[in-house]
């Protein structure tokens, strides 16, 4: 499988001394920024350029080409490296993305499949099961759904599909389960 690369990702904390833990004298440490990345939300610990200032919730460009903010990018993060500001900030900013990228996620509701033959991608969602999963399925034949308020109209008793997305991300994040419907590798 071919690694995503992320173009611009979220700061979600920015440490302008570096780690506070980090055992290098001061005048070695660089400033950290830590953010999540805006398409395949990818944790990433990144270094901005010197003299720059981020702020919690900017975007930033660190794709290929010139980057205005961020010098270079360290690399992925595991949630427990994550700054207590950005543990934070994760959720409320993951929630922000999925708000902007509904049409993405109402797609998947109308396209996703099975994984193998005794299991099925919306089961992978936190609250659905095999009832829902049918009523869905059976729903989408009806015709795709425009919008999560949609899918909550149409299939009856269904968890809200906005948040169980983002615990579906929280879990991915989170490495709680084997397979990855929305974070990138």
């Amino acid at each position: 499988m071919i690694p995503v690369k992320e173009e611009n990702a979220i700061v979600l904390d920015f440490l302008p001394n570096g780690y506070p833990f980090d055992n290098k004298p001061s005048f070695r440490k660089s400033a950290i920024a830590q953010a999540i990345g805006k398409d395949h939300f990818v944790l990433l610990e990144l270094i901005p350029k010197k003299e720059t200032e981020l702020k919690i919730g900017e975007e930033v460009y660190i794709g290929e080409g010139k980057r205005d903010k961020i010098h270079h990018v360290i690399g992925k993060i595991d949630t427990e490296k994550l700054t207590q500001t950005a543990k934070l900030e994760l959720e409320s900013v993951l929630t922000d993305l999925v708000d902007n990228k509904e049409k993405t996620f109402v797609e998947f509701f109308n396209k996703a499949g099975p994984i193998n033959m005794r299991r099925h991608q919306f089961e992978l969602l936190p609250g659905i099961g095999k009832k829902h999963m049918w009523e869905i399925l059976e729903a989408r034949k009806e015709g795709p759904f425009g919008s999560f308020e949609d899918i909550k109209t149409r299939v009856r008793l269904l968890p809200d599909p906005r948040e169980t997305i983002i615990k579906r991300i929280m879990a991915e994040i989170n490495n709680e389960d084997k397979y990855k419907l929305f974070v990138g590798l």
